[in-house]
Order: structure tokens, then C-alpha cells, then sequence
């Protein structure tokens, strides 16, 4: 009798809250909050775009989308978002398939997860 294994993928996202600090800083309340909403909008039409490019093959593609996830997450101090999404970049430029498959599913669960901590960090005092 064969035995399956289920594997639990519940990774922990960081944030780094000097960024998001440094923004309202020099932005003030209003343009921190302008900044922070707009990069969680790009990043949310961003990342629903990539699945379909790699079901298309478009690897280049895939590349260049994941690489400019880099940036914005960056922007607003989601570091493990920015980190798997040069992961999937990297994969996506050696055109390797299953390194492609695990990294881009592991860049949706830490996607969802990002974006759902940077709101509710949003709602505390910073």
C-alpha cells in the first residue's frame, strides 16, 4: 500500500517595517498611504498575470514580470515577496520547468500572504 505525504506550505512573510516607516517619513501619512495602495494594486494585477504567462510558455515574459515585482515589493518592505519573486525571475530566465512550477506556486502562497500582512500592518500605528 502506498503511502501519500501531504506537505503543509505555511511560510512566514517579512515585512520590514524601516521601509514603510522611511515612506510615511518622507511622504507624510497621506502620500505613504497613496504609495503603499498602489504598489498592493500592482502587485495584486501583477501577480494574477504571471500564471497565465507560464501555462503560455512565455518565459521571457515571466522573467521580466517576476523581476518588476522585485522593485515594487521592494518599495514597500515586503522582502520575502521581493526575494521568491527574483527566484521566479531566475528560473524563468534558465527556462527550467519544474524550478519554474514550484517557484511560481510558492511566489502566490507568499503573494496572498504579503499583501494580506502589509494591509493589516496598515491599520497599526507606525
Amino acid at each position: 500500500m502506498a503511502h501519500i505525504a501531504t506537505l503543509c506550505h505555511d511560510e512566514q512573510v517579512r515585512l520590514d517595517s524601516s521601509k514603510l516607516q522611511a515612506l510615511y517619513s518622507q511622504l507624510g501619512a497621506a502620500g505613504a498611504e497613496n504609495v503603499i495602495c498602489r504598489a498592493m494594486e500592482e502587485l495584486a494585477v501583477r501577480l494574477s498575470d504571471l500564471a497565465p504567462l507560464h501555462r503560455a510558455g512565455r518565459h521571457g515574459e515571466l522573467a521580466k514580470m517576476s523581476h518588476s515585482l522585485v522593485g515594487i515589493a521592494d518599495q514597500v518592505g515586503m522582502a520575502t515577496l521581493a526575494q521568491v519573486s527574483s527566484d521566479v525571475c531566475d528560473c524563468a530566465s534558465q527556462q527550467d520547468p519544474v524550478a519554474i512550477a514550484a517557484t511560481l506556486c510558492r511566489l502566490e502562497r507568499i503573494g496572498d500572504k504579503s499583501l494580506t500582512a502589509i494591509w493589516d500592518m496598515r491599520d497599526l500605528s507606525i
